[in-house]
């Protein structure tokens, strides 16, 4: 989709779209293609695949974190 297609959508402006798509594109998640004066945004599921892996891990990281907390705060009282 172009940066004009997904403005429609949303309540900011095609230039506040062309920032965050310029930033997904930077990350690598998003493959830009120009076609005539217009660029077409497409995904790279292959990247995606890898943010998907890293968020599950940085969330199981917390998960064991908050759970290591709760057992200090159960076993000092200050839980309720």
């Amino acid at each position: 989709m172009s940066a004009t297609e997904l403005a429609r959508d949303y309540p900011v402006s095609r230039q506040a779209v062309v920032k965050h798509l310029s930033t997904l594109t930077g990350a690598g998640l998003l493959r830009p293609e120009r076609h005539g004066r217009e660029v077409l945004y497409g995904v790279d599921p292959r990247r995606l695949t890898e943010v998907s892996s890293w968020l599950r891990d940085v969330g199981e990281q917390w998960d064991r974190r908050l759970e290591a907390l709760t057992r200090q705060l159960r076993d000092t009282g200050t839980t309720r």
